[in-house]
């Protein structure tokens, strides 16, 4: 017998006509419209703030896929809401339109340059702001910036500088930057993409920018999955036929430094933290819930696992993230403003257990190379400054080189998972006879790399995975 569909969900209530454009937000993936558009819409919906609508935009090749999806549905997106007590959907209305992917980016700086837009905001993932994992600074190297310099505005950052100078001309103030990306310092780290860049070709312009234009930090939270078959099989569930769904947990954080000088929309009425302790927060969540992503990320890849809520079924996994967790990630976070911390991790792990996601491992083992360096590698320095453990911070790292040789437990090949793949299986395949060989990335531990007490846990775990395998390593080091 055929399923009748659930009921399909309500346009917005609000008139989308009367919306006018006040933020342009490069980067129109799913995390952006599960998050920040849902605020938006859910402020919208009280009759509050219709002068702050968003134009969307991209800066490659393949935002013009998404373009050509979301204009064809009126730039409405289907967000469904996957929480285990029942599912729902919602259809967002926060975005008017979608701005004309361009490889000279002549679109995205006109609609920036424009007076009415008072902030630009981007979810351009944490590898797009061109850090050098080493320093954890902006990169001017980097091939990508090189060729922006050369021949301007085909970076995000590109246009955002040529826009900001086509103000300064008109007279018009600046716009404020609000990065949407889980980075620690977000709104540090794109100040010194953006200032770096015009350093490049205009040291004068830069310090401009620098004393002129404002970048707030701000901590973002909701776990989002990849859209694929499934995500749209449930949109058609009710009654939809979109090609990119948007599913999420019901669970949605926001915590945002307070400082735009060309106005903002009233978010604290929809449940956004405006706080200057954005820092205590973020600290907080990159930590327990990226650092958490991490440590069952990999040994669920080892060990055949798809789903992140069978991981955490699995006895061993959660085990060793409640270890690692409680006894060497915590122990690191400093106090945040009326947060029991403890309790902020009996809420990740409910998360991170919410099966109606469906998040797969696979998702959480991507691009290693640049989330070791800001979820996991931090923690473990502040617990050798202070003498702690370290031997499951240590396990957690060697999960991931052990991933990286390209085969699970069971013999399983593992595609390509990583930007630096090729880099990193030949020497993944190298360590397990030297170990040394994958600490000496210095792009990804610095000095730890030399730190005589990393070197032998990091080497003791390496080792007993590939001698004993993933889950009997677990077992160890659970006790």
């Amino acid at each position: 017998m055929t399923q009748s569909p659930l009921p399909a969900p309500a346009l917005p209530a609000y008139d989308r006509s009367a919306l006018r454009p006040g933020i342009v937000h490069i980067g129109l993936g799913n995390f952006h419209r599960a998050h920040m558009a849902v605020y938006l819409d859910d402020l919208f919906a009280l009759g509050e703030s219709h002068d702050w609508a968003i134009l969307g935009a991209g800066v490659r090749a393949n935002d013009a896929a998404m373009r050509e999806a979301l204009v064809a549905q009126d730039c409405l997106s289907t967000v469904i809401e996957l929480d285990p007590a029942g599912k729902s959907a919602r259809r967002i209305g926060a975005m008017v339109d979608f701005l004309s992917v361009e490889a000279d980016n002549a679109a995205l700086i006109a609609a920036m340059t424009r007076p009415e837009i008072r902030i630009v905001s981007l979810t351009v993932t944490e590898g797009g702001y061109f850090i050098d994992p080493a320093t954890g600074a902006f990169d001017p190297g980097h091939p990508e910036i090189v060729a922006d310099a050369a021949n301007p505005h085909r970076t995000a950052f590109g246009a955002i500088i040529a826009a900001l100078r086509a103000r300064r001309s008109a007279g018009t103030p600046p716009f404020t930057v609000m990065s949407c990306d889980n980075l620690p310092g977000n709104g540090h780290v794109t100040q010194a993409a953006v200032t770096g860049l015009a350093r490049l070709s205009d040291p004068a312009f830069a310090d401009w920018i620098a004393a002129n234009v404002a970048f707030p930090n701000g901590m973002v939270d909701r776990i989002t999955p990849a859209t694929g078959p499934r995500e749209r099989a449930l949109a058609a569930e009710f009654g939809l036929n979109d090609p990119v769904p948007v599913t999420c947990e019901p669970f949605r954080q926001w915590v945002v430094e307070d400082n735009f000088p060309a106005g903002r929309p009233a978010l604290e009425k929809v449940g956004v933290t405006f706080t200057p302790h954005v820092h205590a927060y973020e600290m907080m969540k990159i930590r327990i819930l990226n650092g958490g992503h991490a440590t069952i990320a990999y040994p669920g890849g080892l060990m055949d696992i798809e789903y992140v809520h069978e991981a955490m079924a699995n006895p061993l996994i959660r085990g060793f993230l409640d270890k690692v967790e409680r006894e060497e990630i915590i122990p690191t976070v400093p106090p945040v403003p009326d947060t029991d911390i403890s309790a902020y991790y009996d809420l990740i792990r409910e998360r991170f257990s919410n099966p109606e996601v469906a998040d797969t491992e696979r998702r959480l083992c991507l691009d290693g190379s640049n989330r070791q360096p800001k979820f996991i590698i931090p923690a473990l320095r502040d617990a050798l400054a202070a003498g702690g453990p370290i031997g499951g911070l240590a396990l957690v790292s060697a999960l991931w080189c052990r991933y990286c040789a390209g085969v699970s437990d069971n013999g399983t090949a593992i595609a390509p998972n990583d930007p630096n793949w090729d880099k990193l299986q030949p020497l993944a395949l190298a360590a397990r006879d030297n170990p040394q060989v994958w600490l000496d990335q210095r792009a990804i531990y610095g000095d730890l790399a030399g730190n005589a007490r990393f070197q032998a846990a990091f080497a003791d775990a390496l080792g007993r995975l590939w001698r004993d395998g993933t889950a009997a390593t677990l077992r160890a080091y659970i006790g």
